[in-house]
């Protein structure tokens, strides 16, 4: 069997939730689409499926070869198009992905503008809370907030983030007051993992290199950054987030900003493409269209001094 032929019945069946799925979309025989994805396990020694009688289930091998796959199909569909005479053209899918907070909150309106600037090319955006490996996941694009250290990704700077902690003034009326850092341990704290699960550390004070930290047993901890947001907007406690987590309702009046003469040094936000993908139409046109669109976003949300 063509293994290529093979790799694309395999992704159909992915996409599809089950092997009579891709039968269905492929147009092969229910025979025809176990053996190719048999022919796939064969080439490549290890299970690639977890099979149910009504689903199937991506091994842990399967998760990476999958991602090579998806990688591979987009790199010959990219080559038959320029072999065509079709590189300026914009076409296909375009794989994104970011945080679930800045994905649904910023990216997504600005992935819905342009595909519908852009009719030819289609979207799979994956919003995850975990590091992704763009090359060995078959993305894109992504859209970082972190401070970048992987030298095979090119990044096109978007702005800022800024680290802050916030309360509702309901909150900080009826409780004592927080002046400093080490204030926080007499307060009832929100916290999420990757904010700080048990304490929060802050800049080195002036004419020192150790920087401090403040300590606490939280009140609630969450995993979710609109459950955070929304318990200290309700008067629960005090919480970190980024600025653009809260900048609506700082806005608003809902939650204030303390400590700010205390804050680490801001985040960069960019986008990142793995090096090469951005001489391709679609992800070259996403970037054209989405840069100016995300640094006019976050710049509205990074809370002014």
């Amino acid at each position: 069997m063509d293994r290529i032929e093979a790799m694309k019945i395999f992704i159909a069946a992915l996409d599809e939730g089950s092997l009579a799925g891709a039968s269905r979309r492929t147009g092969r025989s229910a025979a025809a689409v176990s053996r190719a994805v048999a022919y796939l396990e064969a080439h490549v020694g290890v299970p690639l499926l977890h099979r149910t009688t009504r689903s199937i289930r991506l091994s842990e091998a399967g998760e990476r070869y999958a991602a090579a796959c998806r990688r591979i199909l987009a790199d010959l569909d990219e080559a038959d198009r320029q072999a065509a005479g079709e590189r300026s053209v914009p076409r296909g899918t375009l794989t994104i992905t970011s945080t679930v907070f800045a994905g649904v909150e910023v990216l997504r309106p600005i992935v819905d503008a342009f595909m519908a600037e852009f009719p030819t090319v289609n979207v799979r955006m994956t919003l995850l809370e975990r590091p992704v490996n763009l090359v060995e996941e078959g993305i894109d694009v992504a859209l970082r907030i972190t401070h970048l250290s992987d030298s095979t990704l090119v990044a096109q700077p978007i702005g800022e983030a800024r680290r802050v902690v916030v309360a509702s003034p309901r909150y900080l009326d009826t409780h004592p007051r927080i002046d400093e850092p080490a204030d926080l341990a007499r307060h009832s704290i929100v916290t999420m993992q990757h904010m700080g699960l048990d304490s929060w550390t802050f800049p080195a004070p002036e004419g020192t290199t150790v920087a401090r930290s403040v300590s606490f047993v939280p009140r609630l901890v969450v995993n979710n950054v609109q459950a955070a947001v929304g318990s200290a907007v309700d008067g629960n406690g005090v919480t970190r987030l980024l600025s653009y987590h809260v900048a609506g309702h700082v806005e608003r009046g809902a939650l204030r900003v303390i400590l700010q003469a205390y804050e680490p040094a801001p985040i960069p936000i960019s986008l990142v493409s793995p090096h090469g993908r951005l001489a391709v139409p679609k992800v070259r046109a996403f970037a054209d269209f989405a840069l100016p669109r995300l640094r006019a976003q976050f710049a509205r949300m990074t809370l002014a001094d």
